[in-house]
Formats: C-alpha cells, sequence, structure tokens
C-alpha cells in the first residue's frame, strides 16, 4: 500500500513537472513576438539594421516611441498616432457602452418578459453572431450613404454597435436565465415597472457578466481594422488604421524602431484592459452557465 502510495505521488510530480515546463516553454515562444518588438523599440536604427534583432539595446532611447506618438509620417501629414488613437478613443467608448446596455435590455427582455416567438428572435440574433465582416460591407457601406454617416467617427460606432448587439444578447441573455424569476415577479408586485426593475435589481446584479461583454467589445472594436478601413478615411481613421498607414507610407530608409514602437501602442490599450479585468472574464462567463 506505501509502495502504491508512493509511486502515485511520484508520477503526479512527473506530470505537473512536465506541465509547467511546457506552459513555460509555450509562453515564452508565445511572448517571443512582444520581447522583439519591445527591445527594437528602443533601439537606434543603425543597431536594427546591423542586425542580430534578439540583442538587448546598447543604446537605449525613447526617440521612437516619441516620433511614433506625435511626429511620425502618417498619410500626408507628420502627425504621428495621437489623433487617430483619440479617434479609437471616442469610437470605443460608445459603441462598447451602447451595445451592452442594448445587450443588457435584450437579456432581460428574453428571459423575463417571454414572448411569442422570441426564441426565433434569438435564434436570428445569435446568427448574427456567425456572419462574416465581409458580407456585411455593401449593405453596411449603402446604409451610412443613406444615413450621411459615411467616413465618420458616429457611422463607425454605429457599424460596431449593430455588429456588437448579437454578441452582447447571447452573454446577457444566458447570464438572466439563471436569474431569479421570483424577485422579478415581486417587484411587479409592489408596483415597480419594466426599466425599475432592470436598473434596480438587474442591472445591478450583473456586474460579472458586464465585465466579459465590455472586454469583448472594446477588444474586438479596438483591434477592428477592416470596418476601420472601409468607413472611415483621412483624419476621422482609428489607430489600426493609422498604423498601418505608418508602416505603409514610410520612404526610403525603414523606421523599424518607431514601427514597433507604434504597434506597441496600438496594442497597449487592449493589453491594460487584460491586465485589468482579465482575472473576471472567464469567471464571468461561468457565473450563467448553471443554476442554483
Amino acid at each position: 500500500m506505501a509502495a502504491s502510495q508512493t509511486q502515485s505521488v511520484s508520477t503526479g510530480r512527473v506530470t505537473r513537472t512536465f506541465i509547467y515546463v511546457f506552459l513555460i516553454v509555450a509562453s515564452l515562444f508565445y511572448l517571443l513576438p512582444f520581447f522583439i518588438m519591445l527591445v527594437n523599440s528602443v533601439k537606434p536604427l543603425s543597431e536594427i539594421t546591423g542586425g542580430n534583432m534578439m540583442a538587448l539595446p546598447q543604446v537605449f532611447t525613447l526617440e521612437p516611441w516619441a516620433a511614433a506618438w506625435s511626429s511620425a509620417q502618417v498619410g500626408v501629414e507628420p502627425t504621428g498616432l495621437r489623433p487617430y488613437f483619440w479617434n479609437s478613443i471616442k469610437m470605443v467608448v460608445p459603441a462598447v457602452f451602447i451595445s451592452t446596455i442594448l445587450g443588457a435590455l435584450n437579456g432581460y427582455i428574453l428571459t423575463k418578459w417571454r414572448f411569442r416567438y422570441d426564441t426565433i428572435l434569438f435564434g436570428l440574433m445569435l446568427f448574427s453572431c456567425f456572419i462574416p465582416f465581409q458580407i456585411v460591407l455593401i449593405p453596411m457601406a449603402r446604409i451610412l450613404g443613406i444615413l450621411g454617416l459615411s467616413g465618420s467617427t458616429s457611422g463607425l460606432i454605429l457599424v460596431h454597435v449593430v455588429y456588437g448587439i448579437g454578441f452582447s444578447t447571447l452573454y446577457f441573455r444566458n447570464y438572466y436565465a439563471a436569474f431569479p424569476t421570483e424577485l422579478v415577479r415581486a417587484a411587479q408586485i409592489d408596483g415597480a415597472g419594466f426599466f425599475q426593475i432592470f436598473r434596480r435589481i438587474m442591472l445591478p446584479s450583473s456586474g460579472p457578466i458586464i465585465v466579459v461583454c465590455v472586454i469583448w467589445q472594446f477588444t474586438n472594436i479596438w483591434n477592428d481594422f477592416l470596418f476601420g478601413a472601409s468607413f472611415a478615411s483621412g483624419s476621422g481613421a482609428p489607430m489600426t488604421v493609422a498604423l498601418n498607414n505608418l508602416v505603409q507610407s514610410s520612404t526610403g530608409v525603414k523606421e523599424y524602431n518607431v514601427h514597433f514602437a507604434g504597434a506597441i501602442l496600438a496594442a497597449l490599450p487592449t493589453l491594460l484592459v487584460y491586465i485589468v479585468a482579465g482575472r473576471f472574464f472567464v469567471r464571468g462567463l461561468m457565473a450563467g452557465s448553471v443554476k442554483g
């Protein structure tokens, strides 16, 4: 019996060691591109063109970051990425807020205010989650043209809200399905109306799924390139389009250190969101997966 237990413990330690080693190696391999970008973004261009991009910088400089932010050639004007960063902020914040609120309302209605053909409606909204971006480009362009929103930040907000409603509805519908309906009925008996129940009962208990929805929407909208390149132009372009223009508009010697710094600046907001709230993402997804 003792020998059997000793063998079992030994096998468990070997397995754990193998798992840890595998995870460490996989993490290093996954982080290698980021390491290369970060290291080369603080090097003078002469060190990069001299070879050995994996080496640590011999001369540390933040000039590539300053150039990428405020003076690099993006399109016609040497504005850097700063104005396009604020374009993305002005696009992402309202788009995430509106799609999250609409998704919460839809999930609330589809679970606590049932009506005829509600499951069919939910199925159609769920189907919208699987429609490829490329299919909606022409219809979206036509609608934005009719509304007079082509090439504007407001048009991009509308596009991302429409495309994100299906995902946000799915999250909140599954979360509210596990919420006790008796509380809603009790509030109705006490005289609470539709929006009172939503504002005072449903939303205060929706913290975990709100975090999930915000992270998902923020990441997708901030990192989007196709919609930004299709529906925005010139000074109204978002960060991802500006980063592409930064790389493509370079002439003569390629300023790789500036490009690397710009790429990190473009990825920094989503990275910060995951660092701050990433631990709540899986917790929020699992919160509405089971009842009881």
